[in-house]
């Protein structure tokens, strides 16, 4: 297995994409996969190519990085759950005290298929951007899961995959923040402009954080994240001024 190299599950929202410059930044040589498993918000398999090139040249050692993409479809993934991410129903609170945009088994089956394709490439590491700070308690997004399923993995193909989740442990404002300390200004535009996070599947409107319903619980972490951030920029950028600046609203010209 190359020595430097990963696997991205991208599926062209915000999160997938950050995960992507992550990797990007990272490794030698990163290539993408996407799954279609007849997802209500399929616009998102779109947003993917677009995404792929504006990311790939933000800087030159991204671009000579970025390999190929893969896209797999799981149409049985469709056929066998009753999620408001594969129906037209409702987006509520199920029985089971989880939302019923959950998929189960959706990440499991993601990185089993993922894991198969990185041995046939020869990829060291699988990089998924699954979180246990800002998330609807998708037990298939714990770190406890990505362990066992990455000791499961490496035991039933005799090889040494490492699952990589950079975001488990911050929130949406610390995601957006991610992706400036990666990317800069031009990463953060790429990811308002042209990801997509909204469940149900909405281009519409063009919101300060991207476009999406704004009601759904995607768009309302997604801007909620987006808000906190830029407050925490507006902080720093207060720190940031001479305290004289800061008082006086501004420099002074002396005219002596």
């Amino acid at each position: 297995m190359a020595a430097s190299s990963a696997l991205v599950l991208f599926s062209g929202g915000q999160d997938s994409t950050t995960c992507l410059a992550w990797a990007l930044d990272r490794f030698e040589r990163v290539e993408t996969v996407g799954f279609d498993y007849g997802q209500r918000h399929r616009i998102e398999l779109k947003c993917r190519e677009t995404l792929r090139t504006k990311v790939g040249k933000i800087n030159a050692m991204w671009s000579e990085r970025l390999g190929d993409d893969h896209r797999i479809p799981l149409a049985a993934l469709e056929d066998i759950s009753n999620s408001a991410l594969t129906s037209s129903m409702a987006i509520e609170m199920a029985d089971t005290g989880l939302p019923n945009t959950f998929v189960p088994g959706r990440n499991l089956i993601f990185l089993t298929v993922a894991a198969a394709l990185a041995y046939r490439r020869e990829l060291e590491h699988i990089v998924g951007g699954m979180c246990e700070t800002d998330f609807s308690g998708y037990p298939d997004c714990r770190n406890d899961t990505m362990k066992a399923l990455q000791t499961a993995l490496n035991l039933g193909m005799e090889k040494r995959l490492v699952l990589d989740t950079p975001l488990m442990w911050i929130d949406k404002a610390r995601t957006w923040q991610l992706a400036k300390d990666l990317g800069g200004k031009e990463l953060v535009d790429t990811i308002i402009e042209n990801s997509h996070t909204c469940y149900l599947g909405v281009r519409g409107d063009r919101h300060e954080w991207g476009y999406g319903c704004g009601i759904c619980p995607a768009c309302d972490l997604r801007a909620k994240g987006y808000r906190t951030f830029l407050a925490q920029e507006v902080r720093n950028l207060a720190k940031s001024l001479p305290s004289n600046h800061a008082q006086d609203g501004g420099s002074k010209v002396d005219d002596t």
